[in-house]
């Protein structure tokens, strides 16, 4: 919360608090699929989403059961930065990986 503002209307003081409005953010999803090796998962995790070996691998298992995993929450910018790196990665690879970002 911001601090009271004074605003004089007419003689009169009047105090309106202002808000802080923080960006949107957005969760950055690896999809699975029946190509990309789980390796690659964990090696994007590590090095584009700077996960430690034990997350990367359980983010990897969790998109490997359940179809999707949440590699991380990211302002707009940054989560589109994030999934053209992964494609660009998974594609010099030759994989198909993909992953999308869906709003908080």
């Amino acid at each position: 919360m911001g601090r009271p503002r004074t605003q004089h209307q007419s003689g009169t003081a009047v105090a309106e608090k202002t808000r802080t409005e923080y960006p949107k953010q957005y969760k950055v999803i690896l999809l699975n699929d029946d190509y990309t090796t789980m390796e690659f998962v964990v090696y994007v995790m590590e090095t584009v989403f700077m996960k430690t070996p034990a997350e990367a691998i359980q983010i990897m298992l969790q998109v490997h059961k359940s179809g999707r995993g949440v590699a991380g929450v990211f302002s707009k910018q940054i989560a589109e930065a994030k999934i053209d790196r992964v494609h660009a990665e998974a594609q010099r690879e030759g994989f198909p990986l993909k992953c999308v970002m869906e709003e908080e």
